[in-house]
């Protein structure tokens, strides 16, 4: 919520315009004389309320809803922007104001929730609201610092998304990311970018690439605890992807045991749910159905993306049983239906590659009986 430490005729005019009342108005809601706020009006920055009058404006802002708190937030911005021209003179601008700071802060903490919901609309509106309103070379490095993160999380929005455009944007997005972490000196989060853009290799079938990668990450200092054990079991996926599925199991199941170490539980289910599908892949559907129990009564599923992605593994494996094959088909038109709804691009392409492998695969076999009839 924005707060103003300094009062001149420009924030007031901006929280009269943002609260959409005329000058009288305004000036009767606050109780001074027509003439003062027509001073601040023509004066802008070069005038400043007295002190009792500061009071009275700190006290409008705070009864204010947040409706007028992002219009005055916005009006302020583009006021002090380098190519406002205010009629009496140039403001020109120094980069985020205080206030600005933690609004954005705040906005980023917001599209996490937004992208952990896979609400990519409002995540998309917030971040292009910050990375249109400031360019890096204008930011001082707490500003760099928000500037960065807002660029990798436009990143995730992409790679969540997963088309094959929002791919290449999302590689874009982290590389830009990382080189303004790196500038800043935050090794932790280049750390965390290069675990990002090994993600992004993974999913354009760079398997070979990623599970390097992957590799590297899992004994790297930078990363914490809980990313070097994603990095370990996500060398395991892309070796199961690649046919390692044995090799993939082991890789996995140290990953689990570091995810229980650390007290991860959402981890050790997400763990259990891929030793599900490299034991499918290695033809071991006993211990498939066993990783998948386990990963279904233990996993705490908030998410659409978590949602698809253990509803896939669990179609995955019923179809591989013949016993079970309906049912694993139709788990996966549910994924789908989540996926095309949730606006999965990735997850809804891999689980229609899926399905036309299946087609494929049956079709050869009715033809055959049909002649054998």
């Amino acid at each position: 919520m924005a707060t103003v430490h300094h009062w001149t005729g420009l924030e007031a005019r901006a929280l009269r315009l943002a609260m959409r009342l005329s000058v009288r108005a305004f000036a009767q809601q606050l109780g001074l004389a027509v003439a003062t706020v027509s001073k601040w009006e023509s004066k802008l920055a070069d005038t400043e309320p007295r002190p009792d009058t500061q009071a009275i404006l700190d006290t409008a802002l705070g009864r204010a809803d947040a409706a007028v708190h992002l219009r005055f937030e916005t009006l302020l911005s583009e006021m002090t922007s380098p190519v406002h021209n205010t009629g009496r003179r140039r403001v020109t601008a120094s980069g985020p104001r205080a206030w600005e700071y933690e609004s954005w802060a705040d906005d980023l903490d917001r599209v996490v929730i937004a992208l952990s919901r896979q609400d990519f609309s409002v995540a998309d509106s917030l971040l292009t609201r910050w990375l249109s309103r400031f360019k890096g070379p204008e930011l001082d490095e707490k500003g760099l610092y928000l500037f960065a993160r807002s660029t990798a999380l436009l990143g995730d929005l992409r790679r969540y998304q997963g088309t094959c455009v929002g791919l290449l944007s999302a590689r874009h997005s982290y590389v830009n990311a990382r080189e303004v972490f790196e500038r800043i000196a935050i090794p932790r989060r280049v750390a965390q970018l290069d675990l990002s853009l090994a993600v992004v290799m993974e999913m354009s079938g760079k398997l070979e690439i990623a599970a390097r990668s992957y590799e590297a990450l899992a004994a790297d200092d930078r990363l914490s605890p809980r990313d070097r054990a994603r990095a370990r079991l996500w060398v395991g996926t892309a070796l199961s992807k690649d046919g390692q599925h044995d090799y993939a199991t082991r890789v996995m199941q140290a990953a689990a045991r570091d995810f229980e170490e650390l007290t991860e539980p959402d981890d050790w289910s997400v763990a259990h749910q891929k030793l599900a599908l490299a034991r499918r892949g290695a033809g071991d559907l006993t211990a498939a159905f066993r990783f998948l129990d386990v990963a279904c009564s233990t996993g705490a599923v908030r998410s659409p993306m978590e949602r698809v992605q253990l509803t896939t593994a669990q179609a995955h494996i019923l179809r591989t049983d013949p016993a079970t094959r309906d049912d694993g088909f139709r788990l996966l038109d549910e994924a789908a239906r989540i996926a095309a709804q949730s606006g999965l691009g990735h997850q809804l392409r891999s689980i229609q590659a899926i399905r036309r492998t299946c087609e494929g695969a049956f079709k050869p076999s009715r033809h055959r009986s049909g002649r054998e009839q």
